[in-house]
């Protein structure tokens, strides 16, 4: 049976407060980076609407987690994220006005990770995302194609806000097509 997080709307406004292109930009990582590709610089963009389905959905509220089994398919306007589990992790923060909001802390995919925005294509094994931050990790046999361009690698670091990507973790091995 395919679980709809749309048909928990409590669930809908904690991923809508996860990061707006989850993939779709990056930063560069730590020491020696192999291969750095600055993407286009967006503007802040307001939550988006975010659709879960899965074969099973699981909320853990004492531990503040959902967790997502099986043909994991995660759709915002601008991105999809597939993968065999999606874990969710959230917290109620305080607002200046005195009500509380739940917002996303962690999001954590597992196991045949895709990623696809309208220029990108990510593929790895796991992959992290720190909506805070705007920081994306995804490692395990990396692969991220744009337009012609094929690059393989072990680690991807991806900085939301800065638009800036860096591919690490031993050879990196790219395949550009110029223009």
């Amino acid at each position: 049976m395919m679980a709809k997080a749309a048909m928990i709307p409590a669930l809908m406004i904690l991923l809508a407060g996860a990061a707006p292109g989850w993939a779709e930009d990056a930063k560069p990582a730590t020491a020696q980076p192999a291969a750095t590709q600055p993407a286009k610089d967006t503007a802040a963009k307001p939550p988006q609407p975010v659709d879960v389905e899965s074969d099973q959905m699981e909320v853990l509220d004492k531990e503040k987690k959902a967790i997502f089994k099986g043909n994991v398919v995660a759709k915002r306007p601008d991105v999809t994220v597939n993968c065999d589990t999606l874990v969710v992790d959230y917290a109620d923060t305080q607002q200046p006005d005195g009500t509380s909001k739940t917002e996303v802390t962690n999001l954590d995919a597992t196991g045949h990770v895709v990623i696809v925005t309208a220029k990108q294509k990510v593929t790895g094994e796991h992959a992290t995302m720190d909506p805070k931050t705007n920081k994306l990790v995804v490692t395990g046999n990396v692969v991220v194609t744009q337009g012609a361009t094929v690059i393989h690698g072990e680690v991807l670091h991806a900085d939301l806000k800065t638009n800036q990507m860096d591919m690490t973790g031993g050879r990196v091995r790219g395949s550009f097509l110029p223009k």
